[in-house]
């Protein structure tokens, strides 16, 4: 193990987490300690630095943006649940740096490993013993008569909601209409998202390896409401209708806000950056998601994997 990159720099790992939980906290001193004690500089968010300021030493660890490039930084451990990954996404946007989640929320969807795996986690990651999975984002513009009002991206999807009463909308694919009806909302999502917002709209499980995106009313009051599963090469669209009675709002990845008025348009293709996952392990996706939701495997056909379809 090497505690430097070629030209003689220092190892930089970003660590993202939060002080909500007291496992957090404590999984964060390990991870810090860990580094230190293998000659790697932990760097931090300043927002995190300052949040932290009060359970470590701050001025042993370096601060992104102030001390530390963006492009400076071998890897970033997300300690925390999915929320905590998709901010970690957000600060990496447009690098090359991949992301290695250590789940200590609820589901975790998007992480590799579990708390109890840290020190494991930590040691393989030094040793780089991971492959890089490239995950597909979405880009997302909102415009208001011709006007851009909202430029921005999500990884696991885009959302168009109601703000008080349901939403009359126009939906489209390559800008050509598709269908229109009143609904609570639109989810557009990508295979990661899959697992997210859209599953509990009634989408389907997309394995992230699938080159697509995702269409998927919220509550749609229309006979035809059914998913739309499209290729990465066209552009979909939910367009709020002029006569709508109140606004809507987007949403993406439930972290970035834009009002919609009434007559405004979000149009949602394939972005050319991609978040990088880190994978520790060889498990196929579909051992993941019977994991993740804890998914019955075995029935009349018996026990085992022998036994099954």
């Amino acid at each position: 193990m090497t505690t430097t990159v070629p030209g003689g720099e220092p190892r930089r790992f970003l660590i993202v987490s939060h002080t909500h939980r007291e496992e957090a906290v404590a999984a964060t001193l390990a991870a810090v300690s860990a580094l230190q004690g293998a000659g790697v500089v932990p760097v931090f968010d300043s927002d995190d630095c300052d949040e932290f300021a009060p359970h470590l030493d701050v001025s042993r660890v370096a601060r992104l943006g102030v001390d530390v490039a963006v492009t400076q930084l071998e890897v970033a451990i997300v300690l925390g649940g999915d929320g905590t990954i998709l901010r970690a996404a957000e600060l990496l946007r447009g690098s090359q740096c991949p992301i290695v989640g250590v789940n200590l929320g609820h589901v975790g969807f998007l992480a590799e490993m579990e708390s109890f795996d840290l020190a494991s986690t930590i040691e393989r990651v030094l040793w780089r013993d991971y492959t890089v999975e490239e995950r597909l984002t979405l880009e997302v513009t909102a415009s208001l008569d011709g006007e851009v009002i909202a430029d921005t991206w999500a990884l696991n999807e885009a959302s168009v909601e109601k703000r008080r009463r349901m939403l009359e909308v126009e939906i489209g694919v390559d800008g050509l209409p598709v269908s229109s009806f009143a609904c609570d909302g639109m989810v557009v999502a990508t295979p990661t998202g899959s697992t997210a917002y859209a599953f509990s709209a009634g989408g389907p499980v997309v394995w992230p390896g699938v080159q697509a995106m995702l269409m998927v009313p919220i509550a749609a009051h229309a006979l035809f409401s059914r998913p739309l599963v499209t290729g990465t090469d066209s552009e979909l669209s939910v367009r709020i209708l002029p006569e709508n009675v109140g606004p809507g709002v987007l949403w993406c990845d439930g972290r970035r806000r834009t009002e919609l008025p009434a007559g405004s348009i979000v149009r949602v293709r394939r972005s050319p950056h991609s978040v990088r996952l880190a994978r520790l392990t060889e498990a196929p996706f579909s051992d993941r998601l019977v994991r993740k939701f804890h998914l019955p495997v075995s029935g009349w056909r018996g026990n085992g994997r022998e036994g099954r379809a």
